[in-house]
């Protein structure tokens, strides 16, 4: 502890004092230079024992800090009385707990990010790999028909590929805040018009019917184009399950704790096991045969939930499946 000048500088300062108040005490008479030594020595014997207390306590307190920034699993701090010491402690151990739950975080921020990645080079082989097996087709095909028809397979490879990228690069802004949503108010027939307007040509391609029952005065708070975005992504999935000769409907109600919006198919619906993970990322059930690359329901999630909002789905007992979402007041 003597390697603290402050407890250096005290010792000479306490010493010199010392000698000069036995100095005057021997002056005074003996008795009075004897008890000065007596009163000096105890009360330097008693600031030693407790100051080298102190530092111990202070040099375990370094050595657990030390032992906490190599990475140990456990922090052991005893715990004292009251003063300054203990409130010190409580503090070492909160900043501890604070860099272990930090530490943990980013522990599975980055195994996140290696599932991501992974997961997001799977997703690209395969349309690159069907591409290349289309291009060698086609080179050596001489047939002029043919040709064309798998250069339309190579075209629509690339859009679902354009789909794919644009889906996860809005899933990495997200994931990294960098988003900024509007708080605009949104009249609901605008809202659902702008989602449905790029399926329009594809439904009736398909015969499918839209049928819609919105309010004419129900207003949503958010951002247009990130919500059309998200409701986008349901329509797809409901028009992928149903097939031709189907039917989607979309419900608006306007209450006074909530707006919601219900989106219906009459599709093939969702397997059981599959329910609790629908809106997971790259999840796409369990089913070999299932399209998608499980991008859009978790992109729609994640935007809906970033508006404050939920979203469910569950299978109608009669047909098909049930979207609902609602954007709390």
């Amino acid at each position: 502890m003597f390697r603290n000048r402050e407890i250096r500088q005290f010792a000479i300062l306490f010493f010199l004092i010392s000698v000069i108040t036995i100095i005057l005490g021997f002056i005074i008479n003996t008795a009075t230079g004897l008890l000065c030594i007596i009163s000096t020595a105890a009360f330097g014997i008693l600031f030693f024992i407790f100051t080298k207390a102190r530092y111990k306590n202070i040099a375990y307190l370094s050595e657990q800090i030390d032992l906490v920034l190599h990475n140990a699993d456990h922090l052991y701090i005893n715990e004292s009385e009251e003063g300054e010491l203990s409130i010190l402690q409580s503090e070492i151990i909160k900043m501890t707990l604070r860099i272990r739950e930090q530490n943990e975080a980013l522990k599975k921020e980055k195994k996140h990010l290696a599932d991501s990645l992974a997961d997001i080079a799977h997703q690209l082989r395969t349309p690159l790999t069907s591409a290349n097996l289309i291009l060698s087709l086609l080179e050596k095909n001489p047939d002029e028909t043919e040709r064309k028809v798998l250069l339309r397979k190579i075209e629509e490879l690339f859009v679902q590929m354009e789909w794919l990228i644009n889906s996860l690069l809005k899933l990495s802004r997200l994931d990294a805040g960098i988003v900024v949503f509007q708080s605009v108010p949104i009249d609901i027939n605008s809202l659902i018009n702008t989602a449905t307007r790029p399926f329009l040509i594809s439904m009736e391609l398909h015969n499918i019917d839209l049928l819609t029952d919105l309010p004419d005065e129900m207003i949503i708070h958010g951002d247009l184009n990130w919500l059309s975005e998200a409701i986008q992504n349901i329509l797809k999935n409901c028009i992928q399950s149903i097939g031709d000769d189907g039917k989607i409907e979309i419900i608006c109600t306007d209450t006074s704790l909530f707006g919601e919006i219900i989106i219906h198919d009459n599709g093939t619906g969702f397997e059981k096991e599959d329910l609790p993970h629908l809106f997971d990322r790259f999840y796409r059930g369990k089913n070999d045969n299932a399209s998608g690359y499980g991008i859009g329901l978790a992109l729609c999630k994640m935007i809906i939930t970033r508006h404050n909002g939920t979203i469910t789905a569950k299978n109608d007992p009669q047909s098909g499946a049930i979207f609902r979402i609602r954007f709390p007041k």
